[in-house]
């Protein structure tokens, strides 16, 4: 299971990223999309160093190495820019890469250098008002041929909606407005570990 972070700054959030490692978090993807190289440096040295290896770099690729992250996220627009030849050499350093995809068609299609990649949104979201699909997800994944790239449902994820995604057939789930949009992150995240990994 993935945490997302909410893409501004919110209150609490370095303490609650924090906890949500020391609570089991495997994976935070760190998406800012308005942070300057300065403002990401200082958010990336307020994470407890110990968890490093486990952030993914949405922006600002260049300070993975400097920061030791070993995890790039690529958006469907900078995917589209960068060359083949440029994805395979972060690759051949070990880094893990994913990205994000909103039609099976282009997940069929993926460079095989891609880990995972997220698609949705895939219920109503949490964070983004009337943002949903029109894509009937539990029949495109039926068509699916790509077995090299997990596939990560993304978009409205609650703990109720957990089992129905991954009875989609999904790969695992990605959260971002239940964990950011809610009084109680920390339980919330708890609850939905809980249903993960009992399924």
């Amino acid at each position: 299971m993935i945490v997302i972070s909410n893409p501004t700054l919110i209150k609490n959030e370095i303490s609650t990223i924090n906890l949500l490692f020391e609570n089991g978090m495997d994976l935070f993807h760190i998406r800012k999309p308005d942070f300057s190289v300065a403002k990401m440096k200082a958010f990336l040295f307020e994470i407890k160093s110990d968890y490093r290896q486990n952030l993914v770099l949405h922006s600002h690729h260049q300070l993975a190495v400097e920061f030791g992250i070993r995890r790039i996220h690529f958006t469907e627009k900078k995917r589209n820019e960068t060359s083949e030849e440029s994805l395979k050499k972060w690759k051949e350093n070990r880094f893990t890469l994913c990205t994000s995809i909103h039609k099976m068609a282009d997940f069929e299609k993926l460079s095989d250098v891609f880990d995972y990649a997220f698609f949705g949104p895939v219920f109503e979201s949490i964070s983004k008002t009337n943002y949903i699909s029109d894509i009937d997800f539990e029949k495109e994944l039926k068509q699916r041929n790509n077995t090299k790239t997990a596939l990560i449902a993304v978009g409205g994820i609650t703990f109720e909606r957990i089992k129905i995604a991954l009875k989609y057939d999904f790969d695992d789930v990605a959260l971002l407005g239940t964990i950011w949009n809610s009084n109680n992150p920390i339980e919330n995240y708890k609850l939905c570990q809980q249903i993960v990994l009992s399924y």
